[in-house]
């Protein structure tokens, strides 16, 4: 019996940008997808801990032992990606989450540009064959903004409390190291 997995996002995280450019990979063989959940990071945690700072070189030197191309940090950093993160749940109700986060991860993180603006999140849309009208039609939808804060409200009863996260089952795995460390849980449970 496959055991459900889910992979949590937010579009201004840097480290959910990391863990997004390893999960296909090391889940390439799992007997079950992992589903692509986006979720609001500032709304998973009712009363989080005075959050800290990124450790931006440290990001930059896992973006490099990772081959990825040089971090260019978005101005501001860290955005406010409620508008992306309406576009992803978006992209997810039209079967494109994935090409989706990966072209906006990659438009704030390796080329630099602020997902708060519009214009970025509509090149990201259009990388994978999202039309303009319909992607800023579907932000603003009430039910798209009700999907994301149902999925970040159901995220957090699950256990998330940041991202990335992964949850293979009912375990969920937290930061850095989520993706390996799920994957490490998956393998061992199918193992059984």
């Amino acid at each position: 019996m496959s055991t459900s997995a889910a992979f949590y996002f937010d579009l201004a995280s840097p480290l959910a940008y990391l863990a997004a450019e390893r999960i296909l990979h090391v889940f390439s063989n799992a007997p079950t997808p992992v589903e692509w959940q986006p979720v609001l990071a500032c709304e998973l945690n009712p009363s989080p801990p005075i959050p800290e700072p990124f450790d931006l070189i440290a990001i930059e030197r896992a973006a490099r032992e990772q081959g990825l191309q040089p971090l260019k940090w978005p101005s501001p950093f860290p955005f406010d990606s409620a508008l992306a993160m309406r576009v992803a749940t978006y992209a997810k109700s039209i079967g494109r989450t994935v090409p989706f986060a990966q072209a906006a991860f990659r438009q704030a993180f390796a080329g630099g540009r602020s997902l708060e603006q519009t214009d970025h999140v509509l090149i990201a849309a259009a990388a994978c064959e999202m039309h303009p009208a319909a992607v800023l039609k579907g932000a603003e939808l009430r039910s798209v903004a009700g999907q994301l804060s149902a999925a970040t409200a159901l995220a957090s009863k699950v256990g998330v409390t940041d991202v990335p996260a992964v949850r293979i089952g009912e375990r969920v795995f937290l930061g850095e190291h989520a993706v390996e460390d799920a994957a490490a849980h998956a393998t061992t449970v199918e193992a059984r």
